[in-house]
């Protein structure tokens, strides 16, 4: 059963030119039929009070950009499509309708569930949604249970079997726990992708196709991305219907939340002294987050700060997931105030205390430039700084990085 949005007489109430000049106001795009229309205030949604005093708890005043128009489309139980950049909050645009879609359902009975599956690329990330979905679910004590590697999947299976409504799982361990029996998908009539561009990137298309293929026709399927990379746009023609796609500024661009700054230096070797330079007053606004492209450039990077007093530390895949998370655990206490991580390693961080991003080491794509840029300036947050450290050896990247600060509406700096 899905519970269709009853819009409140301040959103309903709006005229049509009214409904187009707020969407352009909030430089959203959709496209599909009978699209319902953005709201302005959580109260709009018609949350049941259990769901809204959650929400002011977690200190949510306004919804974002793009959960003033997915939330009433979710809501509503139509499919959708969102294009959004990194940072925009579009977590609770899935999480919250979840609850509310759980809550309409029949009960588990014993071995049912889950009734919400949602999947995301890596640990990290899939770590993260999993305790924004407790927050929302503890009211009503739904069971939240997080399926990734690096943890023991003896232990994910028991808690499998002892029931859960929502799974947020990374593809490759919820096939092995579906192989294993752990789960069944009979009850599932809510699935989320999140992140899809970079699931494709780590090559869980096949895992994807099966764990959907797994899940009733009649589901309400939600497929975000940053980016809509060909692959992407032809699974969601295969596994949405009647879908609503729901643009949030330029595909695959830059937040212009965020400010880029770009130094161009002659070598390699001036990489670190400017760093050293700059990381005290960088600490000063809040926490630092750098990327370097190897794990062992990491650990030189870690190591360097570390031995000129700076509190860092280190996140990569060479790692195992408990110190993995005992590390993002410190920096978020404020433990650590700078952490140097690898791409795979920091997909995903949603830490609020991040001000600044440095590219210590280029991406090796665009559409990485954006999702590392992204850990600043999270949900609507407009103090972030991006550094980006480019040498006249890396002049490939030159050209469409400057393409994207244009886009961003960014200085070019002359170099």
């Amino acid at each position: 059963r899905s519970n269709p949005l009853a819009p409140d007489v301040c959103v309903f109430g709006m005229s049509v030119e009214e409904v187009a000049d707020y969407m352009k106001s909030l430089a959203i795009r959709v496209s599909g039929f009978d699209v319902p229309r953005p709201v302005k205030n959580f109260e709009d949604c018609g949350f049941p009070v259990p769901l809204m005093n959650a929400i002011a708890k977690q200190g949510y005043e306004k919804p974002t950009t793009i959960q003033c128009q997915a939330l009433p489309i979710v809501l509503s139980g139509r499919d959708i499509i969102g294009i959004a950049k990194t940072g925009s909050g579009k977590t609770a645009a899935f999480v919250l309708p979840m609850i509310v879609h759980i809550m309409d359902q029949p009960e588990l009975q014993k071995e049912e569930g889950p009734i919400g599956v949602i999947c995301a690329p890596t640990r990290e990330l899939a770590h993260q949604i999993y305790l924004e979905a407790k927050k929302f679910a503890k009211p009503y004590n739904l069971q939240v249970a997080a399926v990734y590697g690096g943890v023991s999947k003896f232990e994910q299976f028991k808690e499998l079997k002892s029931g859960c409504e929502i799974v947020v799982a990374t593809p490759g361990r919820l096939i092995d726990l579906l192989k294993m029996k752990a789960l069944r998908m009979f009850r599932a009539t809510y699935s989320v992708l999140d992140e899809a561009d970079r699931m494709f990137d780590l090559g869980f298309e096949p895992q994807i196709r099966s764990i959907v293929g797994q899940i009733r026709p009649d589901r309400q399927t939600l497929l975000f991305s940053a980016t809509m990379p060909y692959k992407v746009e032809r699974l969601a023609r295969e596994i949405l219907t009647d879908l609503i796609r729901v643009t949030v500024g330029q595909v695959g661009s830059a937040n212009e939340d965020i400010k880029q700054v770009v130094n161009v230096l002659p070598s390699d070797a001036e990489k670190m002294p400017w760093l050293l330079e700059k990381m005290p007053g960088m600490i000063d606004d809040g926490d630092v987050l750098v990327f370097a492209t190897k794990k062992a450039r990491v650990d030189e990077v870690e190591n360097q700060l570390n031995q000129h007093g700076f509190k860092v530390a280190a996140l990569h895949g060479d790692k195992d997931q408990a110190s993995r998370m005992e590390t993002l655990q410190k920096f978020k206490s404020g433990i650590y105030h700078v952490l140097v991580a690898t791409d795979v390693a920091a997909r995903g961080l949603d830490i609020k205390s991040i001000k600044t991003v440095v590219n210590f080491d280029i991406a090796k794509e665009m559409d990485m430039h954006i999702h590392r840029i992204g850990r600043t300036g999270r949900a609507g947050d407009k103090d972030g700084t991006a550094y980006t450290l480019i040498t006249q050896k890396e002049s490939r990247f030159a050209g469409e990085l400057v393409h994207s600060l244009i886009a961003a509406g960014q200085d070019v700096p002359n170099e």
